[in-house]
């Protein structure tokens, strides 16, 4: 990102700090002008690509869940990271960024799928590697790195083979 697009950012939305990185230019934004801040990206800057999302569990810390988004302009081919805090420790949301770039829609689901940060707006918030009743999110700092033993969600599986989902040894 140019030294001026990120000038016209800041003058524009002036909740935006930059965020440190060792790699790419990268900005924090309050959760509640994510939209309009991509709306801009894409549209007047040409961040046309939303090439991935996912979060951090910062654990302990508040807030303790953060979005992160990857912006990637196809013309300049400059590449940009976006952070957004959930402002709810308990149940994180985050706007939905699907209407903006039709890749969120997956992304969104596997974050919200291995997080549980809730993308409010998303017109199929469902699971998308778990199965639909899972009672966790694995990536979550607070499930343990073996897992837990779980009912298998197929009956006539568990049936036939006896087993259960078992946490790692």
């Amino acid at each position: 990102m140019t030294t001026s697009d990120l000038a016209l950012l800041k003058e524009r939305f002036e909740t935006l700090t930059e965020r440190e990185s060792s790699d790419h230019s990268a900005l924090n934004c309050p959760a509640d002008q994510l939209i309009e801040l991509c709306m801009v990206l894409r549209d007047e800057l040409g961040y046309d690509m939303l090439v991935d999302v996912t979060a951090i569990d910062w654990d302990a810390q508040s807030p303790r869940f953060t979005g992160i988004y990857h912006f990637l302009s196809t013309t300049t081919h400059e590449y940009l990271r976006v952070a957004a805090d959930c402002t709810d420790d308990i149940n994180p949301a985050l706007p939905s960024l699907a209407g903006l770039y039709a890749a969120a829609n997956w992304h969104e689901r596997e974050t919200y799928d291995l997080f549980g940060i809730r993308y409010e707006g998303h017109s199929d918030l469902t699971r998308i590697l778990m199965w639909h009743d899972y009672p966790y999110h694995p990536l979550r700092k607070d499930f343990p790195l073996a897992g837990i033993e779980v009912p298998l969600q197929a009956a006539d599986v568990a049936e036939t083979t006896g087993m259960s989902v078992k946490p790692a040894p």
